[in-house]
């Protein structure tokens, strides 16, 4: 198993950011097909007070292939241009092997 992590920095308004992410983005991201399961991590604090991270979401899929396959799919590519409207300097993307 494969997920693909966006991590994302607080942005200025989050009420804003927030409305659009569950409103918007998330459904957007949950069409993309293989899709596992999405796991959101909103970020509360961390061992030495504030962070400056809001929020961790992690999609998760069977194979590297199935993950390349619904990025490139029409709903991956409207989550995509979605994410860059709203979040493009906010969030990192990573690649992770499910061990």
């Amino acid at each position: 198993m494969v997920k693909l992590i966006a991590i994302y920095k607080k942005p200025e308004d989050t009420g804003a950011f927030d409305q659009h992410y569950n409103e918007v983005h998330a459904p957007l991201a949950a069409k993309m097909p293989g899709l596992i399961k999405l796991e959101v991590n909103r970020i509360y604090g961390g061992p030495m007070g504030d962070s400056n991270l809001h929020l961790i979401a992690e999609m998760y899929f069977e194979t590297k292939e199935a993950l390349t396959e619904a990025l490139s799919s029409p709903e991956g590519r409207a989550a995509g241009k979605d994410l860059m409207g709203f979040a493009g300097k906010l969030v990192s993307m990573h690649f992770a092997e499910v061990e």
